[in-house]
């Protein structure tokens, strides 16, 4: 069983390579640093050390591959993220479409299914699209809010403080990585789906952001409070950070492409996962904080 996984050393592709070598398949692992993978996993998986905006390594890489992960690496913070994001995947859609490649499973998001007007999440959309034409066996897996978009400002949450963009009262699926991963593992070890699959992993419930600051304050054991900003107040810190204006508009976008989302996938037994919000704080976030 050939398998390629891409972003190995991410949340979700790290949780994948793990359990997949524990179901006694080796997998090959597209990497631009082999040094990330610890000692114990580099041995038992098939490096192939390069660049995934090198579409030529790419190409070359996933050739004869029955099923290929694809998590798009592209920063946010880039020149127009969304066209790095489709040249990235495009040796991938060819090889799919030429039989290169048997099956793709594609780390999505929610959002994704209104196509247009949600950030950098548009170019996952248009990844999607591509790969419907193929021919090849697709499954779009469309997840919620990673847990782990709380560790981007580790600084502000140790002061109480949970800024977000996002409307603060609006529930929305938020999701644990290592749950995304079972998903996806699950699905590569199994050939018993076909054709264009779309699913959702929505995590264990739908929160909203002063959900989340109640949650971090008992876990986290001090006062959490939601800092809103407005779409503008985002925009001025981020240039002020110097990004540039298309990378801007594709961060800003996905808060405000979001707010009046319904996912299509509606909360099933297929598309909820078990690790709770708390559980996760409390034991991942927490001592990160208390370092």
């Amino acid at each position: 069983m050939s398998i390629v996984v891409t972003t190995p050393t991410g949340h979700v592709g790290s949780r994948v390579v793990r359990l997949l070598l524990q179901a006694g398949v080796r997998p090959r692992v597209l990497v631009r640093d082999p040094a990330r993978l610890d000692e114990d996993t580099r041995a038992r998986v098939d490096v192939r050390q390069g660049d995934l905006t090198d579409a030529g390594f790419v190409r070359e890489a996933v050739a004869g591959a029955r099923s290929v992960l694809w998590a798009d690496p592209t920063p946010n913070t880039v020149e127009d993220p969304i066209e790095v994001s489709l040249r990235t995947a495009a040796p991938l859609v060819e090889a799919a479409r030429v039989g290169d490649v048997g099956r793709v499973v594609l780390l999505s998001s929610i959002g994704a299914e209104k196509r247009h007007g949600v950030g950098h999440i548009d170019a996952l959309a248009g990844i999607e699209e591509r790969l419907d034409t193929t021919g090849a066996d697709v499954l779009h897996l469309r997840c919620a809010y990673f847990f782990t978009n709380l560790l981007l400002d580790l600084e502000g949450l140790s002061k109480g403080v949970l800024t977000t963009a996002f409307d603060p009262d609006h529930p929305m699926p938020w999701v644990d990585p290592r749950d995304i991963g079972d998903v996806i593992a699950a699905r590569l070890l199994t050939d018993t789906w076909q054709g264009r699959v779309v699913q959702a992993v929505h995590g264990p419930e739908d929160l909203s952001f002063n959900q989340v600051a109640q949650i971090l304050t008992e876990a986290l054991g001090y006062p959490v409070q939601v800092n809103p900003v407005t779409d503008d107040a985002a925009r001025d810190a981020m240039r002020a950070a110097g990004l540039p204006p298309s990378a801007v508009e594709s961060i800003v976008g996905m808060a405000s492409g979001s707010r009046d989302l319904v996912p299509e996938q509606p909360r099933d037994v297929l598309t909820t996962t078990p690790t709770r919000l708390s559980g996760w704080a409390f034991s991942q976030l927490r001592p990160l904080l208390e370092r």
